[in-house]
């Protein structure tokens, strides 16, 4: 496929299995799910599901980026949370990262997630 490439930047977490941090085919970027892993250390972020949700937008955002976008061009976001008891707390911190009007989201509470996490987001742009 010659209109698909890989996107790839240290500001994010390297993948942790075999897969890229994005893939661009054509106008659209399809950003893999992430944790809240910080790219320096690779170690999980301390605190709660708050602290973790900013660090996931914050490593999406910088994805984005690298991708010649921002989190403004979203047209789709897929939230994974351990606990739906969370889901407030995690709008609010989408709230920083986004802006009206809204990307279309799903939300979804999952039984466990990578170096467990409590939340993974993935996202879909439109350049």
């Amino acid at each position: 496929m010659s209109n698909r490439s890989i996107i790839s930047t240290n500001r994010a977490p390297a993948a942790i299995g075999p897969y890229s941090q994005a893939v661009k085919v054509g106008n659209t970027v399809y950003l893999s799910g992430q944790i809240a892993l910080d790219p320096a250390s690779m170690e999980m972020v301390a605190g709660d599901t708050e602290a973790q949700a900013v660090q996931v937008f914050t490593n999406l955002a910088a994805v984005a980026e690298a991708a010649g976008g921002s989190l403004g061009d979203a047209v789709k976001v897929n939230i994974s949370l351990t606990d739906l008891g969370d889901f407030a707390r995690v709008n609010e911190v989408m709230k920083r990262f986004f802006q009206e009007p809204y990307p279309a989201r799903a939300c979804v509470q999952v039984a466990a997630l990578p170096r467990g996490a409590a939340v993974e987001v993935e996202v879909i742009l439109e350049l």
